[in-house]
């Protein structure tokens, strides 16, 4: 066991120092400099094969919930829980099956949420575009309305001013892309320190 603690630390290394790699402009619908990793796999994270088919015991299954559900909130700092993993897992003599299902609820809960930030993050970018297209398009219109002879200035008036409100609503919400794109990375980072935490804690 003491290998599998040695073997996900450098993982977790690993992993936390990999650079970041360029964005993929290729893919209209991923604006981010992170790299795109639609789904990820709870066996990188822990170290022991998690089954399926086990079930707890009724008297733990509300404190695995418990415990599952406060490492999954983001708004909670890793290092108050620390406390309460350690007393969870000394009541189960650090049971690798135990800490297990612990992680796996974890794991399901952020990645969920992490998958529904990406799908958001490629319908934004999908906006984005289709704003910046309609933009281009009122430009177009307003040159070749003033390249006539007789310019209809009501025309252009619509133009100007629907083409201000259009820029600020593309620039206001291009403010909030690097908040959106670091998302996923820092609920991987949390379940990447979740793991750690509860594998520091499984019996030798």
């Amino acid at each position: 066991m003491k290998r599998l603690k040695t073997g996900l630390q450098a993982l977790v290394f690993l992993s936390l120092a990999t650079p970041v790699a360029a964005a993929d402009f290729a893919d209209p619908t991923w604006p981010c400099i992170q790299r795109k990793v639609a789904r990820l796999s709870v066996g990188l994270m822990w170290p022991v094969p998690i089954d399926p088919e086990f079930e707890p015991s009724a008297e733990l299954r509300p404190e695995i919930d418990a415990l599952a559900e406060s490492l999954s909130l983001r708004r909670i700092d890793l290092t108050e829980l620390e406390p309460d993993v350690a007393a969870f897992a000394q009541r189960v003599d650090g049971d690798p099956q135990l800490l297990g299902l612990v992680f796996a609820e974890v794991f399901n809960a952020l990645s969920n949420r992490r998958t529904r930030i990406i799908e958001g993050i490629e319908d934004f970018s999908l906006g984005q575009i289709a704003l910046s297209e309609k933009i281009d398009m009122a430009r177009v219109e307003m040159d070749a309305i003033m390249a006539k002879a007789e310019p209809d200035f009501d025309r252009v008036d619509q133009l100007e001013e629907q083409l201000d409100w259009d820029q600020v609503i593309y620039s206001d919400r291009q403010k909030s892309i690097t908040y959106l794109c670091e998302t996923p990375v820092l609920l991987e980072k949390r379940l990447f320190e979740v793991a750690r935490m509860l594998q520091m804690n499984l019996s030798d």
